[in-house]
């Protein structure tokens, strides 16, 4: 793990990455589509497929996968606010553990003494949530949520808002997404992008032929000792 020593600052996305939420987010869908009548006709890796394009493709896709709910409630701000209840209201009642290896990563970074700062399109409601439940996250000194800046992934508006504030001149930064979105807004910086899903093999395999260094977790980068593109 050498390669830790040559970073100065570390990004990490929160959900998907450090914490397992996209299954809970997929299911607070389902419910409330379930609670108007209707059935979300996704599978999850479907869900995650479409999730991971842009910040408005879920709306996009219900929407057109269900036009009799678009007709019934146009206005997506109410049905996300549903979504959003339904999402808390599981995550609650099953707390979103860290992913393998996410421990080990931040205990690591912390004991460097490294630069690191979450950069979320997350709520600050649901990060103190999971904050609470996955105290380790603690340890990340700066946080950026949807309410510190304004364009959300694949724009890389949170990313360099981080850059700009925590980075000096000099700095090496890398960071770390699961999704391609995430990576779009983490390539458009300075920061070296590693991606990191065990889901999602054809995005994977996107990213890596182009160069770009790929794992399935954090456990697997930490048993690197060169950190290239794998």
């Amino acid at each position: 793990m050498d390669w830790i020593q040559k970073y100065q600052l570390f990004l990490f996305d929160l959900d998907g990455l450090l914490v397992n939420t996209e299954e809970i987010h997929y299911r607070a869908y389902c419910q409330m589509c379930y609670g108007r009548g209707y059935e979300l006709p996704w599978s999850f890796s479907e869900y995650f497929r479409i999730a991971q394009l842009d910040a408005k493709a879920p709306e996009r896709h219900i929407y057109a996968a269900l036009p009799k709910l678009q007709k019934e409630e146009p206005n997506w701000t109410v049905l996300y606010a549903e979504k959003k209840s339904a999402f808390l209201h599981l995550l609650q009642e099953e707390p979103a553990p860290l992913l393998p290896g996410a421990d080990a990563m931040l205990a690591l970074l912390a004991k460097a003494q490294k630069k690191r700062a979450v950069v979320t399109h997350s709520a600050k409601e649901l990060v103190t949530l999971l904050r609470q439940q996955n105290p380790l996250l603690d340890t990340i000194p700066h946080w950026f949520t949807r309410e510190d800046y304004s364009q959300p992934k694949p724009a890389p508006d949170g990313y360099l808002k981080a850059i700009a504030t925590l980075a000096e001149p000099h700095d090496t930064i890398i960071g770390f997404e699961d999704s391609l979105r995430g990576m779009n807004a983490l390539m458009a910086t300075a920061a070296k992008p590693v991606f990191i899903n065990s889901i999602d093999e054809e995005t994977k395999k996107y990213f890596k032929e182009k160069g770009v260094a790929t794992f399935s977790s954090f456990t697997d980068l930490l048993s690197v000792e060169n950190l290239h593109e794998e």
